[in-house]
This record gives structure tokens, sequence and C-alpha cells, in this order.
């Protein structure tokens, strides 16, 4: 089959999900387009130098400076909404001139077509609410059902069993009629042996939308910049030339390969990074995530809610 990736473009998680997907799919034979913009787009690449790409943009978002984010998302709700329309009559164009057997689409909402089978893949069935807001998390997961079932199928990447990784987010709900949970999906799955590099005591992953992702990144130099322990800092920001600094005793490193992070993460004695569904999957398949200090992108209530339960484990 001729099936197209998509990846939503915020911030790296959506595409690193990808990554088994797509190894698994160019193992069975099928060929493999990637629609994706930004890091997202040249992290893939750097993956997957062989494939075709197509630059398409995501919905642009913007976080707050502050602890809530329920008036950055509503100023960023036109942006959304118009975007959603927008790749969704692009593909339909796209589909006209070019054929494609399956489009598999993680999270982005306009992604699917009655002319192709369209995939959803999320892990967020419900979105938890602000305190203030909880009355609306109900009518929000109707909304977000109602665009799910434009939808062939919606792929969950979670276990069905015990609540899985992402506890209320794929399991408060009864399902969505068209989705299955498929197993937890990490670029490190068969890492875990990997021979661990011992060079830093603390790894931090910075991961995100702007301006947080700065704002973690600036938080955490300061902080260990002065500190005796050695401290490799990866900014998540894929680029054809690998970037590095020294501030300090904190090393800053623009990216790494799979296997370079796999062996920093299991050489090191603490993990510093943001409570993204993907980053919690990706730790638990080096089994990792244990010695993980999970912050949440302040005002972001999924990763509140994951840090809050990943903190008890």
């Amino acid at each position: 089959m001729k099936i197209l990736i998509c990846p939503l473009n915020w911030g790296l998680g959506h595409a690193t999900r990808c990554v088994p997907i797509i190894r698994k799919l160019r193992s069975e034979g099928h060929e493999v387009v990637v629609l994706a913009d930004g890091f997202p787009l040249e992290l893939l690449r750097q993956e997957f130098p062989t494939l075709h790409f197509i630059d398409y943009p995501s919905y642009s978002v913007y976080y707050a400076k502050g602890k809530s984010q329920v008036g950055a998302m509503l100023f960023n709700l036109p942006t959304i909404i118009s975007g959603i329309i927008r790749e969704h009559y692009w593909l339909r164009d796209l589909l006209q001139s070019e054929h494609f057997d399956q489009v598999i689409s993680d999270n982005r909402f306009g992604m699917w077509s009655n002319q192709v089978h369209s995939v959803y893949i999320t892990h967020q069935l419900m979105v938890k609410m602000p305190e203030n807001l909880k009355f609306l998390e109900l009518i929000v997961h109707n909304i977000h059902k109602a665009f799910i079932n434009r939808y062939d199928d919606c792929w969950i990447p979670d276990r069905k069993e015990n609540g899985g990784l992402s506890g209320d987010l794929a399991h408060k709900y009864p399902l969505p009629r068209n989705a299955k949970f498929i197993g937890t999906l990490s670029r490190f799955r068969g890492m875990a042996n990997t021979q661990p590099n011992t060079d830093y005591e603390v790894v931090a992953v910075i991961s995100g939308v702007e301006p947080q992702r700065t704002i973690f990144e600036e938080n955490l130099i300061l902080k260990y910049k002065n500190r005796s322990q050695k401290t490799l800092i990866i900014c998540g920001q894929p680029q054809t030339k690998k970037k590095e600094t020294q501030i300090g005793n904190v090393t800053l490193i623009s990216h790494l390969s799979d296997f370079e992070m796999a062996a920093f993460f299991i050489g090191s004695k603490k993990i510093i990074c943001r409570s993204g569904y993907s980053g919690i999957m990706d730790l638990e398949a080096l089994n990792c995530l244990h010695k993980a200090e999970l912050i949440p992108t302040p005002g972001q209530t999924e990763q509140e809610y994951l840090a809050s339960i990943h903190s008890k484990k």
C-alpha cells in the first residue's frame, strides 16, 4: 500500500511515536510518504532520509508564559479551526492528484477523507479541563469523539489493561465505535539493553510549544550550571548540523540520534523532562521511568495529570 503519515507539530511527541509505525510499515513493504512541518519534519527526515516528504503546516499555537493556558487556547482557537478546515480540503485536493491507500493522522483533526481509509492516532480521548472548567469535560469529550468518528479507525497507543499508561485519558469513558488499543509506541522499543553512557549524571530533554519550551530550558540551565553534577540538556531541535554549547557544568546539544539518547538515559542517575505522553512511553520502553522527574508544562492539564499519576509509581 501507499500510506501518508501526518503527525501534528505541537512538540516532537507526535512525530517520535510515528517512528515505530513507519518502521513497521516499511518492513512490511509498504510505501510511506510523510506530511509534516518544523522540527517534526526535520526529525523524521533524519530518521528516514530515503522517504518522500511533504512540507505542510500544522496549526501554529503559542502557550502563555504564566500558569494558565485557558486564555492562550481561546486565542488560538480560530487558528486551530481554520487549520483543520484548510488541511481537510488540502487532503481532498491531494487525493485527486495522487493515489494513497491509507492516511494515518496523529492528532491532526482534518486529515480524513471518504476517498481513502483514514486512521486517527490519539491517547487523549478525553480532554482534562482545568478545575474551574471541569463541568465542560464531557462536552469537550463528545466534540472530540465527533472528530474521531470521521475516521475509519482510531488507534490508541496504550495497553487496554489496568488503565495502561494514559489512565483517564483513554480509559475513563466508553470508547468510540472505531477505537482500539494497539499497545504503547516508542522509537526506543528493543533498546533497553543498549550499552549505557555514564558521562552525565543528569540528562534533561527539552520539548513542547513556545514560549514554555525556552522557559523550561533557561530554568534548567540556571539550576544546574553551577552544580557539581555533570548535566546534559538535549534541546529537541533537530538540525542538519548538530550544535553543542557549554554553560558552566551544563552541556547543551541540539539533538541526538535514538541510540545516543537511549545510552545517555540508561547511563544517567536522573532524567528531567516534560510529562508528555510520548516521552513517558519512551522512558518506559527503556526501563527508565522510575528515575524521571516529570515536569508538566504550566497549565497543560493533560501533562499535569500524567505527571501526577506517574510520579506516584
